[in-house]
């Protein structure tokens, strides 16, 4: 169920990036869902990709699609906080859309990898809060690969071996959950969110509220 949104007279806090990334069958898409299903104060960031889109996918919800061409201007004229080439596509996370979201106390959601992660975090390291899931071993995340059926053997061994090189960079991270429940680490996950909203230097109010109080 959907949390209802804060008050008007809720004191102004700046928004903050928080990026979850984790190997592919660590759950990361499932937390990302209910947390943006929990809380109306967080959304998604929509990238920008050339890849084409695929039947049941929004323009604006999911991607903006554009052609190749295209996204080679939006690099030139720096228009991307970060952009990678995935697969052959391009992908990139829109700079100005995401800057004046943060002023005025929009909370993001980012679903990507640890090399957009650092792209992220060098350029807007006080606004990036970073979550690394885990999964609880490698037998069970080949467990649940292999479980969803949808994938042949060659293409889960590949899925593998690319969880292991993106697990070997968990340290890049501020924080990192072992996802051996999902209740527990959406729990866990969704504290940090909390805990990250408080601090100090977000609350922007917090200086003219506190004035008030010792008048």
């Amino acid at each position: 169920m959907a949390e209802t949104p804060r008050s008007p007279d809720t004191l102004h806090r700046r928004g903050l990036m928080f990026i979850l990334s984790s190997p592919s069958g660590a759950g990361k898409t499932t937390i990302a869902r209910r947390l943006l299903a929990a809380d109306s104060e967080i959304a998604l960031s929509v990238s920008f990709t050339t890849r084409p889109i695929r039947p049941g996918e929004v323009e604006g919800r999911d991607y903006y699609f554009v052609d190749r061409p295209e996204f080679e201007r939006m690099v030139e004229e720096n228009e991307f906080l970060e952009w990678a080439e995935v697969f052959g596509h391009l992908y990139g996370t829109p700079k100005a859309h995401i800057k004046a979201g943060l002023k005025a106390g929009q909370d993001f959601l980012f679903d990507i990898d640890w090399q957009g992660t650092q792209q992220l975090y060098q350029r807007m390291e006080v606004d990036v809060v970073r979550v690394f899931l885990l999964p609880p071993s490698i037998a069970e995340l080949q467990r649940r690969l292999s479980s969803r059926g949808t994938d042949s053997a060659e293409v889960v061994a590949d899925r593998m071996a690319r969880a292991r090189s993106e697990i070997s960079h968990w340290d890049g991270y501020d924080f990192v959950v072992v996802n051996d429940d999902i209740d527990a680490c959406f729990a866990k996950v969704r504290g940090i969110l909390e805990s990250e909203r408080m601090r100090r230097a977000r609350q922007t109010g917090i200086v003219d509220f506190v004035r008030d109080l010792m008048r």
